[in-house]
């Protein structure tokens, strides 16, 4: 019962869909831009990078928070905390509240190391941003960085948090299916990050 309650708690938050709420605000309906996706980078590419960037936190957040309270009534484990992370990215990939569209699980990912061993992050972006800033494409840096933090949370963290974060990169991986045929084919969208925080907020 007590696993069902945190998956719960994990996967309603996650599915508060801020990437979708936030360009609401502006009046642009960003299932109706772009990619259609309901995910940062999404909003990155066609409001500006630091609209972009603002969702993405406020998506991991949808992951982070849930996290440290669990912590600090429950005292929940690692591995606990893992899981409610997971399923924040499973809530934020298939929202309850968008008919179970959503965005593609990364920025919970991140929000989910930043509630638990928050120095991992920098180790995500160690590896994500050069990867996006030299070939431009961020569904490679994602793939990529979470599939390395993978390998190296089996080493460093154990077996158990390892499992956990090869399940978000399998979600992930699975979400980011049609862009990882895009790159095969040489079809996928490049985003120019520098560009996106010149950018003023509108559309493209």
């Amino acid at each position: 019962m007590r696993y069902l309650i945190f998956a719960a708690i994990g996967y309603f938050m996650g599915s508060i869909p801020f990437s979708y709420l936030v360009p609401l605000l502006f009046g642009v309906n960003i299932t109706k831009v772009g990619s259609g996706n309901v995910g940062g980078t999404n909003v990155l590419r066609n409001m500006g990078g630091w609209l972009g960037a603002a969702t993405m936190v406020m998506d991991g957040v949808k992951a982070f928070v849930p996290i440290i309270i669990a912590r600090s009534v429950f005292g929940i484990s690692m591995t606990e905390g893992m899981m409610i992370g997971f399923f924040a990215a499973v809530g934020h990939s298939y929202s309850i509240f968008l008919k179970f569209k959503g965005g593609k699980a990364v920025a919970c990912t991140v929000g989910t190391l930043s509630a638990l061993i928050p120095w991992y992050v920098a180790v995500f972006f160690g590896i994500w941003l050069p990867i996006v800033l030299i070939t431009q494409f961020v569904s490679l840096g994602s793939v990529l960085a979470l599939l390395l933090l993978s390998i190296i949370l089996f080493f460093t963290q154990g077996m158990g948090v390892g499992l956990w974060m090869l399940a978000f990169f399998a979600l992930a991986l699975f979400r980011h299916r049609k862009n990882v045929r895009a790159l095969i084919e040489g079809k996928e969208r490049k985003t120019d990050l520098i560009a996106a925080f010149k950018k003023k907020r509108g559309r493209q």
